[in-house]
């Protein structure tokens, strides 16, 4: 007996290797202004994703984020320099499993949306720092994320999305980010990804 077209779809396995781009706003304001200057810091990394049928995948990513800065206090609602530099990484390592659309009309794009967890590993390091100053832990979080894939070739697309963290248990233990009182190291994040495979 023949097996059903949409059983045959569902059956297909494909892998497809990515590399991404991220540019993400820190929910932690203050902190990041502080010691870096801005909020919004840039990403390199990448990953495989595994799409069932097309319709369904699951998503394994690792990123990194690598910047100087230098360390401060506040005191009295103001923010002081140091003049200490510090270097910052923080590296995540994501889950995320959603759902990809396809519409009859537009065959080259193809929404997705999923939601997953991470892991999140944060180092802050200085060759100035008194004991207790440096910082090397991790802590997990969750992440969703939403947007569009446009096929380029069968074998080639670009992904753009957006994508919300939640990190706490990070900050807001010391330093000027529990003086500021933040304790998210998520945020908002604009990814593109370079996607190989069907």
């Amino acid at each position: 007996m023949a097996v059903p077209a949409s059983a045959q779809s569902l059956s297909q396995i494909s892998l497809r290797p990515f590399a991404e781009v991220t540019e993400e706003s820190f929910n932690a304001i203050d902190t990041f202004t502080s010691v870096f200057g801005r909020t919004y810091q840039p990403f390199w990394g990448g990953g495989l994703q595994v799409t069932l049928g097309d319709r369904y995948y699951a998503e394994l990513t690792a990123s990194r984020f690598r910047k100087n800065g230098d360390r401060v206090f506040r005191n009295a609602g103001q923010t002081f320099h140091l003049g200490i530099p510090l270097t910052a990484t923080l590296t995540p390592f994501e889950i995320v499993g959603g759902y990809r659309f396809h519409l009859t009309k537009r065959p080259w794009l193809v929404p997705y949306v999923g939601a997953g967890v991470g892991r999140y590993a944060y180092r802050e390091t200085s060759q100035f720092a008194a004991d207790g100053e440096d910082l090397d832990t991790r802590h997990a979080g969750f992440v969703v994320h939403g947007g569009g894939e446009f096929r380029l070739s069968p074998w080639v697309g670009v992904g753009t999305d957006v994508q919300f963290t939640r990190v706490p248990g990070i900050f807001g233990r010391g330093g000027i980010s529990q003086d500021v009182g933040e304790d998210d190291l998520g945020g908002f994040a604009a990814r593109v990804k370079f996607v190989v495979g069907r």
